[in-house]
């Protein structure tokens, strides 16, 4: 199986240059994000206070969680039942939130992916996906830009949405998220001794796309 690990910091572009490389190489995006809704909507439907820490592990052995892909579409399984069309109301993405601090939580999902990526064409992006869920992958980057060019690309975003915004503040916010993902406990924010580094601060999407797929092509074939 084909493992494509992208990591990287807050605003890099990360998801979007894993999604696009997907759709240039035919693997399979993996929405890791999808997982932790599961676990949210399951924990929903069984009436559980997703404050209540020791609730949430009493009822976490009973979520049985599979990702499959069909035609390259992901879906979801929550105890064999498909729930991707139940997973992205603001109440599910609230609780994913919660749950997805829980150390428990994470490291069953981690198995999850782990497991995934053993039967299926994989790319996935993260914070930690060549570090730790994917420590043997054959295929790493680690995409970053300097923090003012994230900062300005999140700008674009609001300015699309109509969003007032201080372009200083903006930049604040994602250098204090980097310290937060580089100190955190648990797996965090590193460059994988083995990723290939890539630096997009002056780079367009379709350059980061041509170079990252060339490499792929070049490490499998």
């Amino acid at each position: 199986m084909r493992q494509i690990a992208i990591d990287g910091p807050a605003g890099a572009g990360k998801s979007t240059v894993a999604k696009a490389l997907s759709e240039r190489l035919n693997i399979n995006y993996m929405d890791t994000g999808a997982m932790y809704r599961t676990v949210a909507l399951g924990m929903i439907r069984k009436g559980v206070d997703l404050s209540d820490r020791e609730q949430i592990l009493s009822n976490l052995d009973d979520l049985h969680i599979e990702v499959v892909f069909e035609n390259r579409v992901q879906k979801v399984l929550l105890n064999g039942e498909d729930v991707s069309g139940f997973i992205r109301t603001p109440e599910v993405s609230m609780g994913a939130s919660t749950v997805a601090v829980v150390p428990e939580v994470r490291i069953k999902l981690v198995e999850l992916q782990r497991e995934t990526a053993n039967r299926f064409d994989i790319v996935m992006d993260g914070r930690d996906i060549g570090t730790y869920v994917l420590p043997d992958a054959k295929v790493k980057f680690y995409i970053t830009a300097s923090s003012r060019e994230r900062a300005r690309r999140r700008a674009r975003d609001l300015d699309a949405q109509g969003i007032a915004y201080d372009l200083d503040e903006l930049e604040k916010e994602i250098i204090k998220r980097d310290e937060q993902d580089m100190n955190r406990e648990f797996a965090p924010l590193k460059v994988a001794e083995d990723a290939i580094y890539l630096d997009t601060s002056n780079m367009s999407i379709e350059e980061v796309i041509d170079f990252t797929a060339g490499k792929v092509r070049e490490i499998y074939e």
